[in-house]
């Protein structure tokens, strides 16, 4: 990626609605970007998912509104998977990317999940069959991250890496990763001698779910691999707009049938909903929203390189990537922290954010 690139004037063609337009974007001079791990990939503090938003056929539209909006904004870093409505998430990006300069901005996919009842996992067939698939949809010759979505138990380890290995020094692949893997599976990745280096790890973090602090994060910091946190807002949670007690927005991903279902109940417990609603006077005495606050706490951390955020109005965008680059007060996150404690480990115990 072209990192010199980041805050100069682009002149980029997008086809949009079959007409072709010239649109000159600048970077945004607030946003922060940050090294990925060992790699020569610079990112965006904040990332635009394509997760649940572009897996909705009439919201076509008003998604790849968003990825322009984002690219407009200065987001870089733009994650998908290939189980993302099981190939719609990829076919609506790669239609927002299509005639977009393909050096502005980095693409990471994933694979793991069921494809069909017999493509999943993270065998050297599976790799390369995914690979070839996701970069058609994404209609591009390469990604810059691939990532492992899950930790593949009938697949050996080594197979899994030596494949991997093989789609980058192919050219298809600049860069690898893994979300949610057992810390021991990292270490062991890493002894395997003469393959690729793992330089990130997508773990759920967010000021409800603190896991990735006690083994992933450590052992990431001396291993040259950043976190990119997905679910940095808890599933919405951590933007305020569930009321305790109160009815569900009608807007919202726990009220709309396609999306509810990824939203664990347990999220809305009263006492999760309480403690959020006490965390709206630190935002403000920070002069942020309560979104942009939860996501600056995430970026306090200095091996998170990006946080994942997903957008369904093009407004959104623009709020979550002004979180970029705030400065907050320490004692604001400390006591952020101790509001949040006892329904965080509620939280793990409960085993809200599988996914």
């Amino acid at each position: 990626m072209s990192v010199d690139s980041y805050n100069r004037t682009r002149l980029v063609t997008c086809a949009i609605k079959s007409r072709v337009t010239l649109v000159r974007w600048k970077r945004s001079a607030a946003l922060i970007y940050r090294r990925l791990g060992d790699s020569k990939l610079t990112v965006s503090e904040i990332a635009f998912g394509s997760w649940l938003t572009f897996s909705d056929g009439p919201q076509k539209a008003n998604a790849i509104a968003c990825v322009h909006r984002a690219l407009e904004r200065g987001i870089t870093l733009i994650d998908t998977a290939n189980v993302y409505g099981h190939g719609a998430a990829e076919r609506v990006l790669g239609e927002a990317l299509a005639g977009i300069n393909r050096d502005s901005y980095v693409l990471a996919t994933k694979l793991y999940f069921p494809m069909s009842g017999t493509d999943r996992g993270l065998s050297r067939e599976q790799i390369l069959k995914q690979l070839d698939a996701s970069l058609a949809r994404l209609r591009v010759s390469h990604v810059d991250l691939y990532q492992c979505h899950r930790y593949d138990t009938d697949t050996p380890l080594e197979e899994t890496m030596q494949a991997l290995s093989e789609v980058v020094r192919a050219g298809k692949v600049r860069y690898i990763g893994f979300s949610e893997w057992p810390v021991d599976r990292v270490e062991a990745a890493r002894a395997i001698p003469n393959v690729e280096r793992f330089v990130s790890s997508q773990p759920q973090y967010s000021l409800l779910h603190r896991d990735p602090e006690r083994a992933v994060i450590p052992l990431s910091m001396r291993s040259g691999i950043s976190q990119i946190v997905w679910s940095p807002l808890a599933q919405g949670v951590l933007t305020g707009k569930y009321a305790p007690g109160g009815d569900l927005p009608r807007d919202s991903r726990a009220a709309d049938a396609a999306m509810g279902g990824s939203l664990d109940p347990a999220w809305l417990r009263p006492a999760v909903l309480e403690a959020v609603r006490a965390l709206k006077p630190l935002a403000a005495e920070a002069g942020l929203t309560l979104a942009q606050f939860a996501l600056a706490w995430v970026l306090r951390q200095p091996n998170v390189a990006s946080a994942i955020t997903g957008a369904s109005r093009p407004d959104q965008v623009d709020e979550n990537a002004a979180a970029s680059g705030t400065a907050v007060a320490s004692e604001l996150f400390e006591r952020a922290e101790r509001i949040m404690a006892g329904v965080a480990a509620d939280s793990r115990r409960s085993g809200i954010g599988s996914r």
